[in-house]
């Protein structure tokens, strides 16, 4: 029982965080409103979606060195779980521009090439269902999974840090830092952090015991 010790503080802290999220006081910032308690949500969805990917990409690199099968099985499993949380963090981030931009969606860099980051992994889950042998799909996957990861960063990070746009954090429009963040909002945004990522762990360790029994002939 104590192994699960990190579940149970998942639950305590997305308690906390979702009671706290709608009722703590925040400061009223430009067009923002009410709509800044997305933060709670949004931002910890990014962070589930980095944090499974990376271990996708370990994985992937880790079948390449000794094309074991179960390496694949693990890689695309947190891809999966990767990709169900930036498409949360897409839609979150969606809904927190409908009422602060004037649009679900739009033209806005980091919108486009979070987008087309998010897409550029669900195409990797669609190229495993299209290649039915076992080796193969494992060696084409882990390459194409490599090239995904190197075009991550950029696409939602670096790119949209160095153009004009409306999301905080580019090259004109501050982002949430000291200066514009209440101390109340960080007492709940860090739990969010904590808490989403041990949410997303713990999906991730169900899908891998899932594929454990659903593959028996390679999890021997």
């Amino acid at each position: 029982m104590a192994k699960h010790w990190w579940k149970a503080l998942a639950i305590l802290l997305l308690l906390y965080v979702i009671i706290a999220g709608f009722t703590v006081e925040i400061p009223i910032i430009g067009t923002n409103g009410q709509s800044s308690r997305g933060l709670f949500f949004h931002v910890p969805m990014w962070i589930c979606m980095y944090t499974m990917f990376t271990i996708s990409i370990v994985y992937s690199l880790l079948y390449l060195s000794k094309y074991d099968l179960k390496k694949d099985v693990i890689a695309a499993a947190a891809a999966g779980v990767g990709s169900f949380f930036g498409v949360m963090g897409f839609a979150t981030g969606s809904l927190w521009a409908t009422y602060t931009w004037g649009g679900t969606l739009t033209d806005d860099p980091k919108q486009m090439c979070t987008a087309i980051a998010i897409l550029i992994y669900l195409a990797y889950l669609v190229l495993r269902l299209s290649i039915h042998d076992l080796d193969k799909r494992a060696r084409i996957s882990a390459v194409y999974n490599i090239f995904a990861y190197a075009l991550l960063i950029p696409l939602t990070y670096i790119i949209p840090r160095m153009v004009d746009s409306l999301h905080p954090g580019s090259a004109t429009t501050p982002g949430f830092a000291s200066k514009d963040t209440s101390g109340s909002m960080k007492q709940v945004l860090y739990p969010a952090f904590i808490g989403w990522t041990l949410l997303s762990v713990w999906i991730f360790s169900l899908v891998v015991r899932y594929k454990k029994l659903q593959l028996k002939n390679i999890f021997k």
